[in-house]
């Protein structure tokens, strides 16, 4: 074979094999702009390696030019270089999870994500509202040993904000706990047909809400906005996150489209325990904030507004635009 017809013939394996390697190389982002930077499946590449060094041999045993013997040669090079390299470290993975891959996959199930967003601040605001109008609505939603714990931990006059006792490390133990087993129940409940997790976000979005709107009520607001504004953050758009992995679920349930309904469930599942792994994460910094932060009484009103405004802030730019332009796929 000639070798025009034989470059005739490989030149779009090459051509998909050094897009490939971009992508997958040390300069991800500058890849990541080629429309056809993913016309390699990472699965397929194996095979194609394999084929490349056939290639390669039968181009130095028919002589052909040194210009593409170099390029074949420079291609398996950096082709043995990614499939046998040294995998990162745990922690350097982690770490991307968390920055790049999480925040991409919440954005890939965004409708899931804005409904349960719709689920639980609709009734917190709803609930607040209508407290401030009627009062005694409080009790048709709390019992009246929640309610007088509830104005004994806000208190204006309480050493302790946000709690009747407790050290910080005992408190940070309870608050993992406590977060972390609303998350996971409202992930869970998606497994009843999406309509687990609807219950859990009004309840959690009706009771919150109701919460903050008779502490408001009676005078007792400012120490609440204190010690929840901070955490919320983290320990809220938690809850929505782990509300929209379980409707994702519910709905891979009702509507598996052209899967089997036992495929979809899986994968749903899939992508539901990766969400969680980051959701468990944002909790237990909830839940840190919660019981070294939050709940310190001496720091002022406008010091507390302040950090929870910057840790506000970075929660949503961490969500809307964590991982764009690198190479990791949503």
């Amino acid at each position: 074979m000639r070798q025009e017809q034989f470059v005739a013939r490989y030149q779009a394996e090459w051509q998909a094999l050094e897009r490939w390697l971009a992508l997958r190389g040390d300069r991800p982002r500058h890849a990541g702009r080629s429309p056809d930077a993913s016309a390699l499946n990472d699965e397929d590449i194996p095979q194609h390696y394999r084929r490349l060094c056939q290639q390669l041999a039968l181009a130095r045993k028919r002589g052909y030019s040194p210009q593409l013997v170099a390029r074949l040669q420079l291609l398996m090079q950096q082709g043995h270089g990614l499939l046998y390299r040294t995998p990162p470290p745990r922690w350097r993975r982690a770490l991307e999870f968390l920055l790049a891959d999480f925040p991409q996959l919440v954005r890939s199930q965004a409708r899931s994500m804005w409904v349960a967003t719709a689920l639980f601040v609709l009734p917190l605001v709803g609930s607040f509202a209508v407290i401030q109008w009627h009062p005694d609505v409080i009790h048709m939603l709390m019992d009246n040993g929640a309610i007088a714990s509830l104005e004994r931990m806000y208190n204006p006059a309480s050493p302790n904000l946000g709690r009747d006792s407790g050290t910080d490390w005992m408190m940070f133990g309870y608050y993992i706990m406590n977060n972390i087993s609303i998350g996971l129940r409202t992930f869970a409940s998606g497994l009843l047909a999406g309509l687990g997790t609807v219950l859990v976000l009004l309840f959690n979005g009706l009771t919150i809400g109701a919460a903050a709107g008779h502490l408001q009520h009676i005078g007792h607001g400012d120490p609440f906005w204190r010690f929840v504004c901070g955490h919320g953050a983290f320990e809220l758009t938690a809850i929505v996150i782990a509300g929209g992995a379980g409707l994702q679920l519910g709905m891979k349930l009702l509507a598996p489209g052209r899967h089997r309904r036992i495929d979809a469930l899986v994968e749903g599942g899939v992508i539901g325990a990766k969400l969680c792994l980051g959701i468990a994460a944002m909790l237990l910094i909830a839940a840190f904030i919660e019981a070294f932060w939050s709940s310190i009484a001496a720091i002022p009103a406008w010091g507390k507004y302040s950090v929870a405004a910057v840790l506000w802030t970075l929660v949503f730019v961490w969500l809307w635009r964590g991982g764009r332009g690198s190479g990791h796929a949503d």
